[in-house]
């Protein structure tokens, strides 16, 4: 038996829509990971960006449990001494850019490096349920009925 490697050329990306309304951040997270590497697939291969293309919608109304909005901080440095600064979850979901939360969960779940980054460029996040990539006839995946711990009310 021969292994299979797929060639950039011959790997066929699908668009794919996620509502995030009442879906747990990690949960969401982990399974958008899952889709922009190509692991779903039968024809994976861990060199070569096999993934698909993820349109997530909703996300100012994605789910945090516990003390998370509270207690998780998302720190940054502005390059000067003393420049750290930090939002929490919370903070960031009800500012302006709410899709923010989703990036980062996602892009701290992808390979670091070039393929990861390629692979991050195929992740859409909005925050409202309007997005301009009806055009591509993108097919819906409801994660929240996967598993019943996936969606909180």
């Amino acid at each position: 038996m021969k292994t299979f490697n797929i060639k950039p050329a011959d790997v066929k990306k699908d668009w794919v829509v996620i509502d995030a309304d009442g879906l747990v951040l990690g949960r969401l997270a982990s399974l958008v990971a899952l889709r922009l590497r190509g692991k779903h697939l039968p024809i994976f291969t861990p060199n070569v960006d096999c993934g698909d293309n993820v349109v997530v919608i909703n996300a100012e109304k994605v789910r945090l449990t516990g003390n998370k909005a509270r207690d998780s901080i998302f720190y940054w440095h502005t390059g000067h001494p003393g420049g750290i600064k930090g939002r929490s979850k919370g903070q960031i979901l009800a500012g302006k850019h709410p899709e923010r939360v989703i990036e980062k969960a996602v892009e701290r779940m992808l390979p670091r490096g070039p393929l990861g980054r390629q692979q991050l460029s195929n992740l859409r996040v909005y925050a409202g349920t309007d997005h301009p990539h009806a055009a591509q006839q993108p097919l819906a995946v409801d994660i929240g009925a996967m598993n019943r711990k996936n969606k909180r009310i």
